[in-house]
């Protein structure tokens, strides 16, 4: 699933992920993504044929409609509403079920006022002993349970129970026997966006991750795994197309005006991969012939307005299904492969069974209306989803907290096709930003986690870049130990033997080291224990000898419940440079085997460890972590500016290239900003910082070279002169003022500007588009669209009169989003009469267009501009926005959340806005409530200021004071406040 995607950190992205799944909820503003920098911090966007078997027709017969049955009457209230401190679920209280299904029929009788969903569940015994014990179903307050057979037999009073959320059955039969359940439920009313819900006047379904239990009583947990047949039937007109999972195997009209299609499922899954669509949808069709020359046919349903926009999509599905035979030998299993795009998603999108339901805006692309990160982001996703058909539903998971065993590897996965479908060094940078940005501040929040987490009182919060993120991350150190063969026969043995089960993360590790018979045992570590690892390197050349020894040593801070961390298997990727900027060749002590590479991984495994390498000529410089090698935090002992400044220029690698730039820029933005917090000289920020010095000359030279290097990728390029996020710096300055460091990073740009105007000026000339250019969304053209809009985001931070001006023209003269969004963003914090014509004269262009205006509203939202609130308040009453769409919901209030200066404001009004639009919110949506709560600072309230901390806390204690609050919410606030 993809979430981007997506848990509490989203304001930093949705997946996948964002790609990613739930994770690519998320807005562009929120993810700090190379593509979202360089365009100028913009808001782009808050991861074998069936054999035939005969038609299956449910239709309750009289003696079914005569049945005892149990009506239930819905409470108001949702069945998440807390009453009493809710209950952790603990994975080390795993057990498998007393009973699995083996077969699942379902008729879904759809109509406007409610929905009949009839049940006839196959089930076997998976118990010990003689006697049958009870067999729980999991249900909601809100499915109301019309009827009950067991066996045939309708059951006596005494042989259920029925609970807020348990349907428990006694007195079952030895060995298996069929279970047929009625329920009645109103998918019109369904807020939540789970379970069976109604989206622009189409029937949709969300089950994972215990979606299901809101449409009718079952074993919703990802270990039980059934072939499904599904017969939907509705009203003809209003509801021409009828989809599931699998294979449709009859169709046709019914009395009355109705008419029905029964699809089947031949490959067993668990019941959050279930999936209905029953709306009125346009179709664009295309086919993909695998590599055993089977034809699949390709369909992707949309609103008839935006069907001509999905042509983007649908070749990038293609791309993925042909990468993934290339890559992994990975084939599609089904003759058909359906994509649904809906308007009212919570997350990014969800690979149910051969129907995929997506979020709209990850499906529809054009020039006119999508950014370049739209397009990537689309292919991004489509990807991710189609991969997920292997790894996640062929095999999937034994319980959710082996979650990271299907997103965290599906997301490497996706990484990987995104950097051979464009620039592996731009997908890399971009990458390790997000997971710096975001995940690293969740490692060090009050909502910590290890990828494999623990406990849960709620799943849905649990789809954290954490377990998406990081668990990619876990997956890649894989295939830099293993190399790609390896890698490659590890995922072949790993399917080889769980082909059709649900499995752990430990299953995963055991197919990687039996592949290749290494002992990766030391690897668990990594899925049971929280935050970030710190690794330390000296380096001391001994020119006698010719040896360079690197000492390297490791600690992980203390996380909430976990205070005593053990020493994790980090590979380092390591590189030597000469005086002249070359790659000496490695000789690794106790590695001799008549190959001298330029880069070498090194396994730091124990708390402390020296690598030492000979015959080495001169006093190297190290390039070290190459590629990110590890998720770690890395300092590097005796590096000093001049040796940043030189891997800047020479360094090979271009991750540890761009690595160096942004160390020298976070040194001086560090430097700065204790200059500026020292109130004590009493000056204004602005006076204590260039009393400090301000920005050297040394370093704007560095940064000059790279705007002048034509060899350079523009992209990356754009990356390299961008400045470090705030997140990155908050963990290295305790009780950090945030407005004070975003003075200081203003500061820092406004002082680049100057200094490379002439720079900045032209690479705008030389990237600009040609008069009459169409717009091509390659990774070059993108490239360049990157460093030009980059470059006159920098340009607009000086307040000028011309720049201004500039911008507002080329607000009215883009021929793309992707330069039209850009230069609104240059003219964003800058109040003034080209600002707010702008923003009027892009709204007047695009109020047609939902999925354009949330970047509308999300571009003021996000705005720096002092006073702000009001504006943003303002917008929740504008008719572009509509509380109960999570889309916009993300757009206005997480964009808010950047707006550093009004949110963090010293009054405390921006906390107190976001704590009452939570409790708003979670009366509609609350995972969308959820999210809100945890992409705030409200999870690190300890990183602030003693007043700020107070001011959070205040507003933690009013939401969890809320009468009704959701569990969702609660988990996030309580243990914010507990930190």
């Amino acid at each position: 699933m993809n979430t981007c995607s997506l848990g509490w950190q989203a304001a930093r992205y949705f997946g996948h992920n964002l790609h990613r799944c739930r994770l690519s909820s998320l807005t562009d503003n929120h993810i700090p993504s190379l593509a979202r920098t360089a365009a100028g911090a913009l808001f782009a966007q808050p991861q074998l044929a069936p054999n035939a078997h005969r038609s299956f027709n449910y239709t309750p017969d009289r003696r079914c409609q005569q049945r005892v049955s149990a009506v239930v009457a819905a409470p108001p209230e949702a069945d998440t509403m807390v009453k009493a401190e809710p209950q952790a679920v603990y994975r080390k209280d795993y057990k498998p079920p007393p009973y699995l299904i083996e077969r699942v029929h379902l008729t879904f009788v759809l109509n406007e006022d409610s929905t009949r969903v009839l049940s006839r569940l196959s089930f076997k015994p998976n118990y010990d002993g003689e006697a049958p014990p009870p067999l729980p179903l999991d249900g909601r307050k809100d499915v109301k349970l019309v009827a009950v057979k067991v066996a045939g037999e309708a059951l006596a009073a005494d042989s259920y129970e029925l609970t807020d959320k348990k349907l428990t059955l006694s007195g079952l039969p030895k060995g298996a026997f069929e279970v047929e359940i009625e329920t009645e439920i109103k998918p019109q009313e369904n807020t939540s966006l789970e379970g069976l819900y109604k989206s622009s006047g189409n029937f949709v379904t969300q089950c994972e991750a215990e979606g299901f239990r809101g449409i009718t009583f079952f074993l919703d947990r990802p270990d039980v795994m059934a072939k499904y047949t599904t017969r939907v039937e509705a009203a003809k007109e209003p509801y021409p197309v009828l989809l599931s999972n699998g294979n449709l195997l009859d169709s046709g009209d019914l009395p009355d005006g109705r008419h029905f299609a029964v699809w089947e499922d031949p490959f067993p899954k668990p019941c959050y991969l279930f999936a209905l669509v029953a709306g009125s949808l346009s179709l664009k069709e295309d086919t993909f012939t695998t590599r055993s020359g089977r034809s699949i046919t390709l369909r992707i349903y949309a609103e008839a307005k935006d069907i001509d926009k999905v042509g983007h999509a649908m070749r990038s599905l293609q791309k993925a299904m042909k990468w993934d035979e290339d890559v992994f030998g990975l084939e599609y299993d089904l003759d058909l492969f359906n994509i649904v795009a809906v308007s009212d998603f919570n997350m990014g999108a969800m690979e149910n069974k051969s129907l995929n339901i997506f979020n709209s805006r990850l499906v529809i692309a054009s020039p006119a209306t999508s950014s370049d990160l739209d397009f990537a982001r689309v292919e991004g996703v489509v990807a991710h989803e189609y991969f997920h058909n292997w790894t996640g539903n062929r095999v999937t998971c034994r319980d959710w907290f082996q979650l990271t065993l299907k997103e965290g590897l599906t997301v490497f996965r996706d990484q990987e096709f995104s950097a051979d479908m464009n620039s592996r060094a731009v997908k890399r940078i971009d990458d390790v930003t997000r997971l710096r940005t975001a995940q690293f501040a969740e490692d060090s929040g009050a909502m910590s986690h290890p990828i494999r987490p623990d406990k849960y009182i709620k799943m849905d919060n649990f789809y954290t870049l954490t377990v998406y993120e990081k668990g990619a991350e876990i997956v890649r150190m894989y295939n830099t130990l293993l190399g790609k063969e390896g890698f490659r026969k590890g995922m072949d043995l790993y399917f080889q033997r769980h082909d059709g089960q649900a499995v752990t993360c430990d299953d995963f590790r055991a197919a990687m080291a039996d592949a290749k018979g290494r002992d990766l045992s030391a690897f668990a570590a990594w899925y049971g224990q929280a935050g970030t690892p710190q690794v330390t390197v000296a380096g001391e050349y001994d020119a006698a000898a010719r040896t360079f020894t690197l000492s390297a040593s490791q600690r992980t801070p203390p996380t909430p419940g976990q205070s005593d961390k053990a020493p994790v298997p980090i590979p380092i990727a390591v590189g030597l440079l000469g005086a002249d900027g070359q790659e000496l060749p490695l000789h690794l002590k106790g590695h001799e085997n008549g190959a001298a590479p330029t880069t070498e991984v090194l396994l730091l495994e124990g708390a402390q460890q020296e690598f030492v390498f000979t015959e080495v000529s001169e006093r190297p410089v190290p390039s070290l972590l190459r590629g990110f090698s590890a998720p770690v935090k890395l300092e590097v002992e005796g590096q000093d500016e001049e040796q940043l400044r030189f891997l800047l220029a020479h360094d090979s690698d271009p991750f540890c290239r761009w690595e160096a730039g942004q160390r020298l820029l976070r040194s001086l933005l560090m430097a700065l900003y204790a200059a500026a917090a020292d109130t004590a000289k009493g000056e204004s920020v602005e006076e204590r910082v260039a009393g400090a010095g301000g920005v050297p000359e040394a370093l704007v030279g560095a940064l000059r070279a790279v705007l002048d290097d034509p060899s350079l990728d523009g992209a990356f390029v754009a990356a390299a002169i961008s400045l470090p996020s705030a997140s990155e710096l908050i963990d290295d300055i305790p009780g950090v003022d945030p407005v004070v460091l975003h003075d200081v990073r203003q500061y820092v740009a406004r002082q680049l500007a100057e200094q490379l105007r002439p720079e900045l000026e032209a690479a705008v000339k030389r990237t600009d588009s040609a008069p009459g250019e169409a717009y091509s969304p390659d990774a070059a053209s993108a490239a360049r669209r990157a460093l030009k809009n980059r470059a006159l985001y920098y340009l607009g931070e000086l307040g000028d009169a011309e720049v201004g001006a500039d911008l507002l023209r080329r607000t009215r003269e883009a021929t793309n989003m992707t330069d039209h969004i850009a230069a609104l963003a240059a003219l964003i914090d800058h109040p003034g009469a080209e600002r707010d014509t702008a923003l009027q004269e892009f709204y007047e262009a695009w109020k047609g267009e939902p999925l354009v205006l949330l970047k509308w509203i999300g571009i003021q939202a996000g705005a720096h501009v002092p006073g702000n609130l009001g504006a943003v308040k303002g917008l929740l009453g504008h008719p572009a926005f509509a509380l109960s769409n999570p889309n916009m919901c993300y757009a206005l209030f997480l964009s808010f959340l950047r707006s550093t200066p009004n949110f963090h404001a010293a009054d405390g009004s921006g906390y107190a806005f976001l704590a009452d639009s939570i409790l708003q919110v979670d009366k509609v949506n609350r995972q969308v409530a959820a999210r809100m709560t945890g992409s705030s600072a409200f999870t690190s309230v300890r990183k602030f200021d003693a007043r700020r901390q107070g001011l959070m806390r205040a507003q933690l204690q009013r939401i969890l004071a809320q009468d009704g609050l959701s569990e969702n919410v609660y988990e996030i606030a309580s243990s914010s406040l507990q930190e």
